[in-house]
């Protein structure tokens, strides 16, 4: 199958040139002017649109097995495709948890058979499973997940000797989520001797705090800098954790490196009051102060990467008091249509979008040919209208939880076509029901 893109804005390793690109079945053949017609089956004139690699979003939640009422591989995958994603990366905390080879499998497995994206499952670790997590293939698996704060079952990873053994025993990225659990609890006893079960939703910044998350993540560098492990600190919430992370090497010399997430680059603590539990997210979204220092981390090279922890939950669980109303909110449709409508708003420029959100993952995470546009690498390819206005309703949102946090708000880019290895599977909201996900291949150093 040949398929040619003509006369496309590529948006590629901090340059933009107008260009065609020929696609041969799963791979870009060639990237030049005016590339020859023949033989090409379909034929994409882009004259006026910006062509980008697919988004790889590092850490999502696509809620399977054993949580599927909220979202599951295949619904997710295709709200990610229908956003520009064409990778993921998920996470353990499933149920039960992905902490045994056996239960990692198994995710591979539905995979395979479901997912419209291309997709790799982060093992996860535990107090107890460090000889599971030794066994660990870097070859098609990510990197090691570990919970510093409280998680779904049995992942709160909270053995200082433990956490020594892991971080100096495997050359696999360990991925954190940094929370310090003792703060957050002495914290939430605070509020409910005060308000009992239905703590206001504004005070969320204050139970999982400033405190909370830098004297964890600052253990977590402190751990990793002892014994060497790559360090990957997920979403970044507060302006002081930026401090921690270093900006004078390029991230391919990085062995600890961050990242923050399309909702703390967007709201504040003061979009409570209109958004409630919609935007409660651990780590919570924190003050304009935490945001712009974030925007500022993010455009200087301090934070590597831009995600979405996407983490769908229904209507009705999020409509709960504030002890029982869970944290996490879907947005893998919307990320890159926020970040090209902050390029508009002149925050961040387009390379720097493709840079966070393409480039760096696949460099970080080491994944085989992909995450650019070159000759030889994977199709894995999104087109955008950047003067084309819509509006986020019901209608459009394609999460099996059927809502979005951004719900009424209005954007002026749109993503038109995606490519997965090679495959139209958007086309301007249409979804080729053919599933063409692979799984992420990832080269090991010897």
């Amino acid at each position: 199958m040949k398929i040619l893109i003509k006369n496309a804005q590529i948006v590629n390793e901090g340059i933009v040139s107008e260009n065609d690109v020929l696609i041969e079945n799963d791979i870009i053949s060639k990237i030049a002017k005016n590339i020859s017609e023949e033989n090409t089956e379909q034929i994409i004139d882009a004259s006026g649109k910006y062509l980008l690699p697919g988004v790889i979003d590092d850490q999502v939640h696509f809620r399977e097995p054993g949580l599927t009422w909220k979202g599951d591989i295949e619904s997710e995958s295709r709200a990610a495709i229908a956003g520009g994603t064409t990778s993921f990366i998920e996470q353990p905390n499933t149920v039960p948890n992905a902490v045994t080879q056996e239960l990692l499998a198994d995710k591979y497995e539905i995979a395979s058979k479901k997912s419209f994206a291309n997709y790799g499952f982060m093992m996860g670790g535990t107090n107890d499973n460090l000889e599971e997590v030794l066994k660990t293939n870097p070859r098609n698996v990510p990197g090691i997940k570990l919970f510093l704060g409280s998680s779904t079952g049995n992942m709160l990873v909270d053995n200082p000797e433990t956490l020594e053994n892991i971080f100096s025993n495997t050359k696999m990225l360990i991925a954190v989520h940094c929370e310090d659990e003792a703060t957050i609890r002495e914290n939430t006893q605070k509020y409910l001797d005060e308000y009992g079960e239905d703590i206001p939703v504004k005070f969320h910044h204050l139970i999982r705090s400033e405190v909370a998350c830098y004297k964890s993540s600052s253990k977590a560098i402190e751990l990793a800098k002892k014994t060497g492990a790559r360090l990957h600190v997920f979403h970044l919430s507060t302006a002081k954790e930026t401090d921690l992370f270093r900006n004078d090497i390029p991230l391919k010399d990085k062995k600890i490196t961050a990242e923050v997430c399309v909702h703390h680059l967007t709201f504040t603590n003061e979009d409570y009051e209109t958004k409630g539990g919609l935007i409660k997210w651990n780590p919570a979204v924190k003050t304009q102060k935490d945001k712009d220092g974030l925007w500022e981390a993010l455009l200087d090279d301090r934070i590597d990467v831009i995600a979405t922890d996407h983490a769908p939950h229904t209507w009705e669980e999020k409509q709960n008091v504030y002890t029982k109303c869970p944290s996490g909110a879907p947005l893998v449709q919307h990320s890159l249509t926020v970040m090209l409508e902050n390029f508009k708003q002149g925050k961040i420029s387009l390379e720097r979008i493709v840079e966070k959100m393409a480039h760096n993952p696949a460099i970080l995470f080491r994944i085989e040919k992909r995450g650019f546009i070159r000759e030889g690498y994977k199709a894995d390819l999104v087109l955008v209208d950047m003067n084309k206005n819509w509006t986020v309703e019901k209608e459009n949102i394609l999460y099996k939880c059927g809502w979005s946090p951004l719900e009424g708000m209005n954007f002026s880019t749109k993503v038109t076509h995606t490519f997965v290895n090679g495959n139209l599977v958007y086309d301007n909201g249409k979804i080729n029901e053919e599933k063409f996900g692979e799984r992420l291949l990832f080269e090991v150093e010897n």
